[in-house]
């Protein structure tokens, strides 16, 4: 007999921009890792809503040698600790180490790391936000056949200035993570 999987209610979130304060030089330790106002709450809001949250990000500081590995697990294990404070969780963080110009298929833009975390997770696509702040967080999700999310917060009005015309079809814009919680609050 085959086991059956409970499909996950799943939001993925993209970092820099969405949960912490982004900068053009990078964020390159723990101490520059600063989360945005009201950000550990709607994840919290999230996790005891029944959604799985994963993290999807572009890092490549590291591929630049502007940090290691090492100095994202420490950014990524004090992200933790405040979730957890917050009352949330964060059940994974995926990211991409690559340049841009590598052309792997984990760097948003594309797909691929966005299908990993699908199958782990047994999320359906198509009920999958992806939240983030640029335009590639955006075209990543809907190349999976999920649903984007765009936040005004870290680089979110610039892409909405900039790319408006571009942004996938039915792409929701929300000033920022909390807001975006309210709104799932309100569909439940």
């Amino acid at each position: 007999m085959e086991k059956q999987f409970e499909i996950m209610k799943l939001i993925i979130l993209d970092r820099d921009g969405v949960i912490n304060r982004d900068s053009d030089q990078f964020i390159k330790s723990p101490e520059e890792w600063q989360p945005i106002d009201g950000s550990l709450d709607a994840i919290a809001f999230l996790t005891q809503a029944g959604y799985a949250i994963a993290v999807a990000t572009n890092q490549s500081g590291i591929a630049r040698g502007y940090f290691t590995v090492e100095t994202l697990n420490e950014m990524h294990g004090k992200m933790h600790r405040l979730v957890q404070q917050a009352g949330g969780e964060i059940s994974g963080v995926w990211f991409c180490p690559h340049m841009a110009d590598s052309h792997c298929s984990c760097r948003k833009p594309e797909p691929g790391m966005i299908l990993d975390i699908l199958a782990r997770f047994n999320a359906e696509a198509s009920e999958t936000y992806l939240v983030g702040d640029s335009l590639r967080d955006l075209q990543a999700i809907a190349r999976a056949g999920g649903r984007p999310v765009l936040v005004l917060t870290g680089k979110g009005k610039k892409t909405l200035a900039k790319e408006k015309d571009r942004l996938p079809e039915n792409t929701l814009v929300f000033d920022d993570l909390l807001a975006f919680s309210q709104y799932l609050r309100e569909q439940d």
